[in-house]
C-alpha cells in the first residue's frame, strides 16, 4: 500500500511508517554505493570551470571549492567573484582556512581563504535534495569548515541530503570596524566575514541542481559562533531567500557590536599597530601576521579579562537592526528554525580547570564574580541556586549558573521573540551525558555536533561509540533531517514536538529517554530575568 500523506492526528503512525521504509531503501543502499565507487572521479561543473572530486562510502566529496577570489587583495572590503581556471581543478583536498590564532583544524590560514567543502549522493540527477549548510563556530575568531566533526558523508547517507560547510573571514579580517576611517572602499567592514556567508549561499543557489539540490530547499545550521552568525544573517538584508529553514546549536546574537562600541575596539586595535583612524594605506599593506598579533590586546569592556570582540556590527546598511532586539526579525518570520543549547555549556571550557570541580561555599561567590558574565550578586545567585537544587555541591551551582548566566539566557529570548512574533520555532535541550572523562563533563558545549553529523566515530568526538550513542546520533541527524526535508523536526524516533509558545515555552528534552517539558529550568529563567540582557561584547 502506498504512503499516504499526513494529516494531523495521525501524524505520529505516519512518520513510523516512513521511517520503516527509509530503512528498507537503506538495506539496498550499500551496494549501490559500492558501484558508484567503482566508476571513477566524480566531475562537477561550477560557474568558474570543473573540479574533480573523490567518492567516499558512496559519497560525491568535493573539497576547496573556491566561492571567492583572494580576499588579500580585498582585504576589509566584499570580496568578488573567485578567478575563473583552464583545465580540471583538484577537489580532494580541503582549501586554506581564514587567518586565525593557534590550530586552524589542522589546515594552513591564508587571506585566500574562501572555500567551500560539497557532500552528495549524486550529481545533476534533478534530485531536489534538500541542502544543508553548516556554518562552524569558534565565536568570530575561529575555526574552520575542515574540521572531521563536520564531515558530512554520513549525513548524505542517512537522508539522502546534499551537505555543505565552508570557510570565511573571521576575526579582524572579518568583522573590523572601519566605519570612522573616511575610506569609502571599507564601507563594508565589520561586516565582511557575514558578507562571504552570503556570497557563499549565492554560491549554493546558483550549484545547487549541479550537485543534485534543491536550491529552494536550504537549512542552514551551525553551533556556538555558527549558530550566532545564523542569527545575524536572519535580520540582514542582503541573505533573504537564500535559506529556507534555521538550526542553531548553543549559538545565538541578540544584539550586534554598535558603531561606537566597535569604533573604540578599531581604536585600540590601530593603536597596538602604531596607526590613527585614517591610517588605511597601512592598515591594508600591513602583513597578515601583524594583524593577528594585535587582536589579542585586552578588551576593557570584557568583564573576563579576554582579547577584543569582533563580530557583527549594526552599520545600518548591511545589519541595519540587531538580530533579535527588540523583537525578532520580520523578514525571517517564515523561516521555521530549531533553536537548541546543551544542558551543561560551560563544563566545556571552564571543565578544563581542576579546581572547579572541588570549590566549596566559600570560593564560589568570587569564581562567579569572575566567569558569570552578568551583573548579579553571586550572593544572590548562590542563595537561589540552593533553594531550587539544595542537592547541588558548589561546583555544580558554578557550573549550572555560569551556563544560565552566559549563553543559555539568549537562546532563551530568541525562542521568545519568535513565540510572540507568532514563527515557527521548535527549541530543544540536550541533557543527554558524554562519558568522556569519567562522565563528569555532561552535556557540554559542542557535544551535539557529532551527534547531528552522525559523526560519534569520528576523530576529535567525545561521546563513544557505542549503541548509546549512536542511537543518540541518530534521533538528533533525523532531527535536522526532518527540519530540512518538512520545515518539521517530528520524527519517529522522537515524542511529539510541539512549537514552543508562551506561556507554556515547550522544550525538548534529548535524552536516552527524550521527553517534552515546559519551562524546564524556569526557576534558574526566572532568576536571570532579574537583569537586562546584552549579548557579550557587543557594547
Amino acid at each position: 500500500m502506498p504512503l499516504q500523506p499526513p494529516s494531523p492526528s495521525p501524524r505520529r503512525d505516519f512518520l513510523r511508517q516512513l521511517a520503516g521504509t527509509v530503512t528498507m531503501a537503506g538495506m539496498v543502499g550499500p551496494g549501490l554505493y559500492a558501484a558508484r565507487a567503482a566508476s571513477g572521479p566524480p566531475l562537477a561543473t561550477t560557474r568558474s570551470g570543473r573540479i574533480a572530486g573523490l567518492v567516499e562510502r558512496g559519497i560525491h566529496v568535493f573539497r576547496g571549492v573556491p566561492y571567492g577570489g583572494d580576499t588579500a587583495r580585498r582585504r576589509f572590503q566584499r570580496a568578488v567573484r573567485e578567478a575563473a581556471w583552464t583545465g580540471t581543478r583538484d577537489a580532494t583536498r580541503f582549501g586554506a582556512s581564514a587567518p586565525q590564532r593557534g590550530d586552524a583544524d589542522g589546515q594552513s590560514v591564508s587571506e585566500d581563504c574562501l572555500f567551500l567543502n560539497v557532500y552528495t549522493p549524486a550529481l545533476r540527477d534533478g534530485g531536489k535534495r534538500p541542502v544543508l549548510f553548516y556554518i562552524h563556530g569558534g565565536g568570530y575568531n575561529n575555526g574552520s569548515g575542515s574540521h572531521p566533526l563536520y564531515d558530512g558523508v554520513n549525513l548524505c547517507r542517512r537522508g539522502d541530503v546534499v551537505v555543505i560547510t565552508v570557510n570565511h573571514r573571521l576575526n579582524a579580517f572579518g568583522y573590523l570596524y572601519l566605519g570612522e576611517s573616511g575610506d569609502e572602499r571599507l564601507r563594508d567592514a565589520g561586516n565582511v566575514g557575514q558578507l562571504d556567508l552570503i556570497d557563499a549561499l549565492r554560491w549554493v543557489r546558483e550549484h545547487a541542481h549541479e550537485f543534485g539540490g534543491d536550491a529552494g530547499n536550504v537549512t542552514v545550521f551551525g553551533q556556538s559562533g555558527g549558530g550566532a552568525k545564523i542569527a545575524t544573517l536572519m535580520a540582514m538584508p542582503e541573505a533573504d531567500g537564500l535559506f529556507h529553514r534555521a538550526m542553531t546549536m548553543s549559538g545565538q546574537q541578540v544584539t550586534a557590536a554598535g558603531p561606537r562600541a566597535a569604533a573604540q575596539r578599531t581604536a585600540l586595535f590601530l593603536a597596538e599597530l602604531g596607526l590613527g583612524p585614517r591610517d588605511t594605506a597601512a592598515l591594508l599593506a600591513m602583513p597578515m601576521a601583524r594583524l593577528l598579533e594585535a587582536t589579542r590586546v585586552r578588551d576593557p569592556s570584557r568583564v573576563e579579562n579576554t582579547s577584543l570582540y569582533f563580530g557583527p556590527v549594526l552599520d545600518t546598511h548591511n545589519l541595519p537592526r540587531h538580530p533579535f532586539y527588540p523583537d525578532a526579525p520580520a523578514q525571517s518570520a517564515r523561516i521555521p528554525m530549531v533553536i537548541g543549547n546543551t544542558r551543561d555549556e560551560t563544563r566545556a571550557f571552564l571543565g578544563n580547570d581542576e579546581a572547579n570541580f572541588a570549590l566549596t561555599w566559600d570560593q564560589l561567590p568570587q569564581k562567579l564574580r569572575e566567569q558569570q558574565y552578568v551583573d548579579l550578586s553571586p550572593e544572590v545567585v548562590i542563595a537561589e541556586y540552593r533553594r531550587l537544587y539544595p542537592d547541588y555541591t558548589p561546583s555544580e551551582v558554578f557550573f549550572a549558573a555560569t551556563t544560565a548566566g552566559r549563553s543559555w539566557r539568549g537562546a532563551i529570548i530568541e525562542a521568545e521573540e519568535r513565540a510572540k512574533q507568532g514563527a515557527p520555532a521548535w527549541v530543544y535541550q540536550l541533557d543527554w551525558r558524554s562519558p568522556a572523562e569519567g562522565g563528569r563533563l555532561r552535556a557540554f558545549h559542542t557535544l551535539d555536533i557529532p551527534l547531528v553529523f552522525d559523526n560519534v566515530a569520528a576523530k576529535g568526538s567525545k561521546t563513544g561509540d557505542d549503541a548509546r550513542a549512536r542511537a543518540m546520533a541518530a534521533r538528533m541527524s533525523e532531527v535536522l533531517i526532518a527540519l530540512a526535508r518538512h520545515g518539521d523536526p517530528n520524527h519517529a524516533e522522537l515524542p511529539e514536538w510541539a512549537p514552543y509558545t508562551l506561556p507554556q515555552r515547550q522544550t525538548m528534552v534529548l535524552d536516552d529517554t527524550s521527553g517534552m517539558q515546559d519551562d524546564p529550568r524556569g526557576g534558574e529563567r526566572r532568576l536571570y530575568e532579574r537583569v537586562p540582557f546584552l549579548q557579550r561584547g557587543t557594547a
